[in-house]
């Protein structure tokens, strides 16, 4: 027979992970900068959806995490990184990749905002390594050509971004099945409804890029 579980002085049962202990799942990954799910969190501690729910949302409370909600019911959590941090990590790791005769790593989203760069970082797109930094780039291509011509059409998309940004796809139509449903989950992009064509931009200079 499993032994009972502790209760607190008010006769409450207590709880064995503490709060911090899902910060392991964020301080544990060669990406750190990567935002994680709530499957992310119960796989790394082995317990229930709830539980996790519980945990990542006392982390934002406390202001370890910062949360966002993606698409319809999904949800992502990260570690906050402050630009100031962020440049000094780009820094050390620019400098070890160069005394290692490492290649920069392609991908790369600056001049973004920050709820634009986590929404891309989050979303679903084919592919892992170089090939899904390339894929982030397209994206984030895509985003920037909507921002500069907010009302877009697939064929707009597909002369002025695949050409540029193939992303390792075969075909534009290819590239755009996977861009697209993508597209849509960014901040202020207001896809065509059904049977339409203008994809159109909703934001203002908060949601502008300034990509090189």
């Amino acid at each position: 027979m499993a032994s009972e579980r502790e209760r607190n002085a008010n006769g409450e049962f207590t709880d064995r992970i503490p709060a911090d202990a899902a910060l392991d799942a964020f301080d544990g990954r060669e990406d750190v900068a990567r935002p994680l799910t709530a499957a992310d969190v119960m796989e790394a501690l082995d317990c229930s959806r709830r539980t996790a729910h519980n945990k990542l949302n006392a982390l934002v409370d406390e202001g370890e995490l910062e949360t966002r909600k993606i698409g319809a019911r999904g949800r992502v959590w990260w570690r906050p990184i402050t630009a100031g941090e962020r440049n000094r990590r780009l820094a050390v790791e620019g400098a070890e990749g160069r005394s290692a005769g490492v290649d920069e790593p392609d991908g790369r989203t600056d001049g973004l905002p920050s709820e634009v760069e986590q929404a891309i970082r989050a979303a679903d797109l084919p592919g892992s390594g170089r090939t899904l930094d390339a894929r982030r780039e397209a994206l984030a291509a895509a985003y920037e050509h909507l921002t500069s011509h907010p009302s877009a059409t697939k064929s707009d998309f597909l002369d002025d971004v695949y050409p540029k940004y193939p992303a390792a796809f075969e075909t534009p139509e290819g590239w755009w099945n996977a861009i697209q449903p993508a597209l849509k989950q960014l901040p202020a992009v207001d896809p065509p409804e059904e049977r339409g064509h203008l994809w159109q931009f909703l934001g203002g200079d908060r949601f502008t890029p300034t990509l090189g």
